[in-house]
């Protein structure tokens, strides 16, 4: 792939339906990468002036409010336990931690999470599991949502400027650096959480 077709891909009518398909399934499927695409669109934005970064922001911060408050309701409908992944792993241990929490701390848990892949899922089970309104959560969940999409358009856009015109090398530096960012707020989330439980 060369810089025509990094920039034919940015002005594709199926580049946002396509953000949107990705940044929803990640509610559920945390392998799916929805913030290292929004930090490369971010980042392609930025060295050509496409896709449009209103439309990065708001196709991401949809999908994101679609994909949690999806998440919410099988929470209402299905609770915590049916399934034997809600039970094990690493999933099933930060929905334990979600549920025990989700009423005390329910923006700090809904606006945290929105950038930890397991922890998003567990959350927005939780809240949907345990109650918490929707009048209370949606607004919630739409701020989250749109901080996320900012976030992570505002550095991809960093990379791309600091890259100029050169869209492929951009978005290929934006790549990396939306993993690290993830693992490091992951670390830092779990860390916090551990010596909150611990404190």
């Amino acid at each position: 792939m060369d810089d025509a077709a990094i920039a034919a891909l940015a002005g594709s009518p199926w580049l946002a339906p396509a953000l949107f398909a990705l940044v929803v399934g990640d509610a559920f499927l945390v392998v799916l990468p929805s913030e290292t695409a929004v930090v490369a669109l971010g980042a392609l934005w930025a060295s050509t002036g496409a896709p449009a970064v209103w439309l990065i922001v708001a196709v991401a911060a949809a999908g994101a409010v679609c994909g949690d408050g999806l998440c919410y309701l099988i929470g209402r409908r299905v609770g915590l336990e049916r399934w034997r992944w809600q039970r094990e792993g690493r999933a099933g241990a930060a929905i334990a931690r979600a549920r025990d929490a989700v009423h005390r701390r329910t923006a700090v848990l809904v606006f945290t999470a929105r950038y930890v892949p397991f922890a998003r899922i567990a959350v927005n089970l939780a809240a949907g599991a345990g109650g918490v309104p929707l009048a209370r959560y949606l607004p919630l969940s739409l701020g989250a949502g749109i901080a996320w999409a900012g976030f992570n358009t505002a550095v991809g856009a960093i990379v791309g400027r600091a890259l100029g015109d050169q869209p492929l090398a951009a978005v290929a530096v934006s790549i990396p650096v939306a993993i690290g960012l993830g693992l490091a707020v992951d670390r830092l989330v779990g860390a916090l959480d551990a010596r909150r439980r611990t404190g």
